[in-house]
This record gives C-alpha cells, sequence and structure tokens, in this order.
C-alpha cells in the first residue's frame, strides 16, 4: 500500500463484484458501508466485511465504502477535526481520552450531532440517494447516526446494522443511533448489551430498539490460519528478506504509528545484536525520517514500511508483535497466532484491551522500555514459552468473524429487494 494511505481513496469506493457467467444475472445490490479513516481499523473492518459478501454470496452484493466524515461531502471543519485524531493520539492521548470521556454522554453527544456532526448526515444520505442500497453499515461510531439519517432520507427500507469495531469499551455513540442490529464482539457485547438485548439477529416485526448479535472484529482472510509450519516459516522469511535463524520482533503502532516505536526500535537494537526489528510505521512520515536514520546504522537488522499490504506476512513470520493494545492489530496478530507485547492503550476505547489478551495467556504488558527489554530477552531464549503464547493467542483469534458478520448482514436484506432487483433487470 502507497505510503500516502487510504486517505488519498476515494468518497464512494465499490468493491469489486464477481461477474456471473451464463446469461443476464441480478445486478448486484449496493450495501452502502460507513466508515472514517481515524486510525486504519475501520476501513479495514469494512472492507473484510465485503470480502466475506462477495465469498459467501458472489456477485450479490456490491459494497460501497463511504467516509461522511473525512470524505469531500463533509466540510473542512469536520475533516480538520477528524484529520486531529492521528497527531493527537501519537502526542498527546491524554487529551483524546478527555474528549472520549467528555462525550461519552448522551446530551453531549445529542449537541455534538446538531452541530459538529450534522453535515456527515447529509454526505451519508447523498450516497444513499446515489446508489440504493439495500442495506446501511457502520463500521465507526460517529457514522452511526448518519446511517439512521441516511435510511430516513433516502432509504427507507434498507436495515441498518453496527458493526462495532471496540474489543472491550464502547462510547456512547455505538449504541446512540436507532440501528436496526449491533454486532458486538463478545466483551464489549458482554458489557453493554443492556438488560434483555437479545444476541440474534433482527427480523421485520421486531418490536425492540436494535437487537445485538456477537461476533469478533471483522479481519481479511489472509490472517486466517495461525502460526506456520517451521518450512513455510522459513521460505516466508526469506520471501522477505529476513534471516530464517533470527529472532524477529515487529514493532507496530496501528495506522497512525504511535507508541513511541523509534525509541523502542533503538532499545532492541542496542540491546540484542542477534534480534531483527521491523517497523511497521503507518502514515506517521515524521516518524519515517527517525527510523531511517536509524536504519542506516543498524547494520541491517532493522527493517521499515509504511502501509503494508502483506501484514499477514510480516505477523507470521515474526516471533512477537509489540503494539499498542489497538483492537485492530489485536485482532490481526491472534489470527495469526502472534504473541503479543503491549506497551500503552489509547484512553478511552482501548481501556480493556491489554486485559482480555493477558488473561488469555496470548501475551504480557510491557508499560516502559525497561520491561520491554527484559521480556525480550527472556522469551528470545525460551522457544516453549514462545509456543505457548503462539498458541493461546490463536486460540484468542477469531478468523470467522468477518464472515459471520456478512451472514448476519445478508440475512436481513428481505428476499424480496432481491427478487425485485431480478426483476427489474430482467426488463427489456
Amino acid at each position: 500500500m502507497a505510503d500516502d494511505g487510504p486517505r488519498a481513496r476515494q468518497h464512494d469506493e465499490l468493491m469489486p463484484a464477481t461477474q456471473q457467467a451464463g446469461g443476464p444475472a441480478p445486478a448486484p445490490l449496493p450495501v452502502l458501508f460507513l466508515m472514517a479513516d481515524t486510525g486504519g481499523g475501520h476501513r479495514n473492518a469494512a472492507r473484510a466485511v465485503g470480502e466475506s459478501l462477495e465469498l459467501a454470496y458472489p456477485g450479490r452484493f456490491a459494497p460501497v465504502l463511504c467516509d461522511p466524515l473525512g470524505g469531500p461531502g463533509s466540510t473542512r471543519l469536520l475533516r480538520w477535526v477528524t484529520g486531529l485524531y492521528g497527531p493527537v493520539v501519537r502526542l498527546a492521548p491524554w487529551l483524546w481520552g478527555a474528549a472520549y470521556y467528555a462525550t461519552n454522554l448522551r446530551p453531549a453527544l445529542w449537541l455534538l450531532r446538531r452541530t459538529l456532526l450534522r453535515p456527515a448526515d447529509r454526505a451519508a444520505a447523498g450516497a444513499a440517494r446515489a446508489h440504493g442500497p439495500a442495506a446501511i453499515v457502520s463500521f465507526h461510531p460517529l457514522t452511526g447516526m448518519a446511517a439512521v439519517w441516511a435510511r430516513d432520507q433516502a432509504a427507507p427500507r434498507a436495515p441498518v446494522v453496527t458493526v462495532v469495531t471496540d474489543l472491550a469499551a464502547m462510547h456512547v455513540a455505538w449504541r446512540y443511533a436507532d440501528a436496526d442490529l449491533i454486532i458486538a464482539p463478545p466483551a464489549a457485547a458482554a458489557r453493554h448489551c443492556p438488560a434483555g438485548g437479545r444476541t440474534r439477529p433482527f427480523r421485520p416485526g421486531d418490536s425492540a430498539r436494535s437487537a445485538w448479535a456477537v461476533a469478533g472484529p471483522p479481519v481479511r482472510r489472509d490472517f486466517d490460519g495461525g502460526p506456520l509450519p517451521a518450512a513455510q516459516h522459513a521460505a516466508l522469511r526469506r520471501s522477505l528478506g529476513l534471516a530464517e535463524d533470527r529472532f524477529v520482533v515487529l514493532l507496530t503502532g496501528g495506522a497512525e504509528g504511535s507508541g513511541g516505536m523509534a525509541r523502542r526500535a533503538a532499545a532492541i537494537l542496542r540491546r540484542f545484536t542477534d534480534v531483527h526489528v521491523v517497523v511497521v510505521r503507518g502514515r506517521n512520515t515524521a516518524l519515517k525520517r527517525r527510523l531511517d536514520r536509524l536504519a542506516r546504522h543498524s547494520g541491517g537488522r532493522l527493517t521499515v514500511t509504511g502501509f503494508a499490504d502483506n501484514m499477514s506476512d510480516w505477523l507470521r513470520c515474526c516471533d512477537l508483535v509489540v503494539t499498542k493494545a489497538g483492537p485492530g492489530t489485536i485482532a490481526e496478530a491472534t489470527c495469526s497466532g502472534t504473541p503479543l507485547l503491549l506497551t500503552a492503550h489509547i484512553p478511552g476505547q482501548e481501556k480493556g484491551n491489554s486485559e482480555i489478551v493477558t488473561s488469555a495467556g496470548a501475551g504480557l504488558r510491557v508499560p516502559d522500555v525497561r520491561r520491554l527489554m527484559a521480556e525480550i530477552g527472556r522469551l528470545r531464549r525460551d522457544h516453549d514459552a514462545i509456543e505457548a503464547m503462539g498458541a493461546a493467542s490463536a486460540r484468542l483469534g477469531r478468523p470467522d468473524a468477518a464472515g459471520h458478520t456478512a451472514r448476519l448482514i445478508a440475512d436481513l436484506i428481505p428476499a424480496s429487494t432481491t427478487a425485485m432487483r431480478a426483476v427489474s433487470c430482467a426488463r427489456p
């Protein structure tokens, strides 16, 4: 993936659908996916579900990705505010935490929706008018309200689904909108599903405000499979330019490249001469300059990449992944069966993620560089401990989450919608 990342993509992105052979076929049903590029997890989850829809229902659905917060249909002010996410979580996470908790109240969200977020409603409704979706799916806490507005204004027959991408803590925005179905990971659903909330798909005629269903965070299918056999592991390392016998530590800080990765990479390289460090820096260009200087003096033991299309390969080839407790990275690492060392978490939405990992035995907390060095030093000599953590990580992973989510969405779309689309396509 290019270093400028997903922000360079078009506002409405039509994901490819398989062409059906053998006579006329119904046109694929548009499904509007609302997300935002605050971090990389929301877009990644949407793409994972889109891929699973195509795999399970070839040619039936055509997901359309739309960013109503930061796309061209929004206002300059809203784009500027959402663009602050990366710098704030990198440089002043306490400030992000303050904003998170200040808005984690329904009155605050009511005010926010009627002021700053109002343009997102118009952008989502415009996308709904343009594409006539059979369903509208929100993958971001601040696009759920826009999804409901788009349904009410432009697609009254379309069910609205909220796919929660946080693991444990759920901001009230995830539950504020009057969605037909909320799909949440197990820990988040257990904590936030209201008394009497039903963990089953919504059906027409349901009287509850929102039905609930449980599914893990969606990840793309290339993360499925768990740890590789020894021969495939060695071949993968060779293909990535890594020595087969080196201890490899992968550092990542999500799409924004947060978490002091340059400082940690330098410390590892100084302390361990037999360790190769790989840093996936995301869209953090300032970090690139620092890492490039460090790489020139690393003796070839430091590999630096921006957005990585082959993130599953990097996760499977490494011995440990060092990261903040972001839900997307945790979901991808556990589906790959990779042990985790968790350095920190963003206040608010990442609270509780470390506990999920450590209680499962899939990783450890390393809140400072000294603890990080101690754990790497111990684990690089203890192959059995690495294997045990990798096995626990694989047990924690939910590789079918995207497929399960896709099936829940498809089940909501009335059969009459497909039938009407087939009739309209058959008319001369």
